[in-house]
C-alpha cells in the first residue's frame, strides 16, 4: 500500500536516530449514490448497498444487508427466506464491475460491464434476512477490455459462496 506518502511511525526521534517510516494508502469506497453512477442496475436487482476497501482495479469489497423486504424472499423460499446463489455471484459480479469502472475513472456513461463466464462456484451455508454479507473481489487477471476476478461471500467472517467471474467492458 504504497502512494509516496509518508508518516514517522513513532514520536519524533531522537538527534541522530532515524524516524522508522510507513506508508499509507487511503482506499476509496463508493456509496450506494455512487454505486448507481457507475453500474445500470436498479432496484430490485441491485445486489450492493457499498463497496469499501478499493484499491485501484486490483481488489474491493462489496457490502450487502440483507433484510425480509427482498422480493426474491416471496418466492425463495415462503417460510425459510434464503437469498439465492446466483444472487450472491451477481453481487461479487456488481462489486467487481463497480471496482472496474470507478478505477477508470468515468460512470457507465455510453459503456456497459457484461457477465462472461462464472467458474469455481460453491455455495456452503445459507444467507438469510438480517445477515450482512461482504463481497471480497481479488483480480486474477486483466487482458484488454476483458477482467477475472476470484469472489467470496462472506458472513460475519465465515465464507458462505465463492466463483470466479469473468466480465468485459463493452460500448451499450
Amino acid at each position: 500500500m504504497l502512494d509516496g506518502s509518508t508518516r514517522p511511525q513513532k514520536g519524533t526521534p531522537e538527534p541522530g536516530e532515524m524516524a522508522e517510516l510507513v506508508h499509507t494508502r487511503q482506499l476509496e469506497t463508493a456509496d450506494i449514490s455512487r454505486i448507481m453512477e457507475l453500474l445500470p442496475h436498479r432496484y430490485p436487482f441491485l445486489m450492493i448497498d457499498r463497496i469499501v476497501e478499493m484499491n485501484a482495479d486490483i481488489s474491493a469489497v462489496g457490502i450487502k444487508n440483507v433484510t425480509i423486504n427482498e422480493p426474491f424472499f416471496a418466492g425463495h423460499f415462503p417460510g425459510n427466506p434464503v437469498m439465492p446463489g446466483v444472487l450472491m455471484i451477481e453481487a461479487m459480479a456488481q462489486t467487481a464491475g463497480g471496482l472496474v469502472i470507478h478505477h477508470r475513472g468515468t460512470a457507465r456513461g455510453g459503456k456497459l460491464v457484461y457477465f462472461m463466464t462464472i467458474d469455481k462456484a460453491r455455495f456452503r451455508r445459507p444467507v438469510v434476512p438480517g445477515d450482512t454479507v461482504r463481497f471480497p473481489v481479488q483480480l486474477l487477471r486483466k487482458r484488454a477490455n476483458v477482467w477475472k476476478y476470484k469472489g467470496e461471500a462472506r458472513v460475519d467472517g465465515t465464507l458462505v459462496a465463492e466463483a470466479e467471474i469473468s466480465a468485459m467492458i463493452a460500448d451499450a
